[in-house]
């Protein structure tokens, strides 16, 4: 998902049509929610990392 949000935000500075790579981005921030949807019904309750706890675990 990083790689195409990178994608977007290339096309956009460059002033060229991101249509196609900014609904694969929805589509898989679709595809995300639903499976956290998913996860929490079926008992899930753990905190879930955000981008910041990633790159705290890359250093």
């Amino acid at each position: 998902m990083a790689d195409i949000e990178a994608s977007v935000r290339d096309l956009v500075n460059r002033d060229r049509d991101c249509t196609e790579k900014a609904l694969a981005q929805m589509d898989l921030r679709q595809k995300i929610n639903l499976l956290i949807g998913e996860w929490k019904a079926a008992g899930g309750g753990d905190v879930l990392p955000d981008v910041r706890d990633r790159v705290r675990l890359r250093r």
